[in-house]
């Protein structure tokens, strides 16, 4: 079946992003087709469609993809025609430890991912989604929201009366903030605007911190902690903001490195780690089976996810140009 798709040209740039067509096949044993209702944005396909890590051939953005399953090949018995199914991030990384190391077989990135209309792909793509979820919201769950549950519930154990240090309003801190609170936590958030300060307060945030006035917002949040210092900090500013972070969590505290919005090399503050004895974790999202206990533990709870705005497919140039904007407050979608 031929089916409409964004095509990212060899080098990525938004000059270079085109609408197309793509055949999707019917689906072989172990397979099954999905036709898609929506994406979500993340900054690594921002960086895959604006260049900044642009594909070494032409490719399918896209690695968060949601939609319905329209047929199901020969031993698949996970899934059935109707099926409401969001995707994986590392469709070969299923349980266990990790055991991928970069993009080379990510949805959007080493491989076509799911910015079109229709694919069929290996059963183990996908997931069920949450029940009564839309498409858009499905589709944040892929990276933002299995980033965060992984960073908080399957590398640290977070538990009832922990605190989490959560930075900013984008998608994987705002599932953070979710989650953590779901498990009963403490959280400590920091934002430059005193406005989505606020809305992060209406979403159970405990303690709120401008880092634009704080500067020092590591002292502020030990302050706030008893000069203890929080469990678990969600660092996804990277080297910019990576000493706040340690100064901000406990001796023996998890620092989980995820976001490099500062650039991706800066000076490492050793001392710190060392004394204090502070765990460095770097996340890459996480395997299939820690989604599906993500999607057990939304059905359990009902979380539903914050999506800012959503675009049409077409659209794509201009969800990203507002995701550079920073105006946004959790997920921006695609509407396929």
């Amino acid at each position: 079946m031929t089916s409409r798709a964004i095509i990212v040209q060899t080098g990525g740039g938004y000059d270079k992003v085109q609408v197309g067509t793509r055949e999707a096949a019917a689906p072989q044993a172990g397979e099954i087709s999905v036709r898609l209702h929506a994406n979500s944005l993340n900054y690594h396909d921002f960086a895959v469609v604006s260049g900044m890590w642009g594909p070494t051939a032409p490719r399918i953005p896209m690695a968060d993809g949601a939609g319905v399953v329209t047929a199901v090949g020969a031993g698949v018995s996970e899934f059935a025609v109707g099926d409401a199914v969001v995707s994986t991030f590392f469709p070969d990384w299923l349980d266990g430890q990790p055991l991928v190391e970069g993009f080379a077989t990510v949805p959007g990135d080493g491989i076509d991912g799911y910015a079109r209309e229709q694919v069929t792909a290996r059963a183990t793509s996908f997931t069920h989604a949450p029940k009564g979820y839309s498409h858009a919201e499905a589709a944040t769950l892929t990276t933002a929201g299995l980033t965060a549950w992984r960073a908080l519930m399957a590398d640290d154990s977070l538990k009832p009366g922990d605190t989490v240090l959560v930075q900013g309003t984008g998608g994987v801190s705002i599932f953070a903030l979710q989650f953590a609170k779901l498990a009963g936590a403490t959280v400590i958030a920091t934002s430059s605007s005193d406005e989505k300060l606020e809305r992060l307060k209406a979403l159970g945030a405990d303690h709120l911190i401008n880092y634009r006035s704080t500067p020092a917002w590591g002292e502020k949040v030990r302050q706030l902690t008893a000069n203890r210092g929080v469990d678990h900090v969600i660092e996804v500013g990277g080297p910019a903001t990576l000493e706040q972070s340690m100064i901000a969590a406990r001796i023996g505290g998890h620092v989980s490195l995820i976001g490099i919005l500062t650039g991706v090399a800066g000076n490492l503050p050793l001392v710190q780690a060392l004394v204090r004895q502070i765990r460095l974790q770097g996340v890459l999202v996480g395997s299939r089976a820690q989604q599906q206990a993500m999607v057990r533990a939304i059905d359990a709870n009902g979380l539903r996810p914050v999506v800012d705005k959503t675009f049409d497919l077409e659209q794509i140039v201009e969800a990203f140009r507002y995701q550079e904007s920073n105006q946004h407050f959790g997920k921006i979608c695609l509407s396929i």
